[in-house]
């Protein structure tokens, strides 16, 4: 649960930091969906060849985390 916490942390350093500029977005937003997809298809491979993951069950949560956070952002500049 704490992980889950951490990637909500996380992506609201993700969010602010590179947008101070304005001018890197789109070209963040394209690494993080980037690297996220590239986590889960790891993730959820190594999960169907073997039982014990207990370190990618916490990977798992704070990229989850990450991606929560990141909607949340995205609704409150929404509205």
């Amino acid at each position: 649960m704490t992980s889950l916490f951490a990637g909500f942390f996380l992506s609201a350093i993700f969010s602010t930091m590179p947008s101070q500029t304005g001018d890197w977005e789109i070209v963040i937003g394209s690494i993080i969906v980037t690297l996220n997809e590239i986590a889960s298809n790891y993730i959820y491979s190594y999960k169907k060849k073997h039982s014990n993951f207990s370190i990618l069950y916490l990977l798992n949560f704070l990229r989850i985390g990450i991606i929560y956070g990141l909607f949340v952002d995205a609704f409150k500049l929404g509205s």
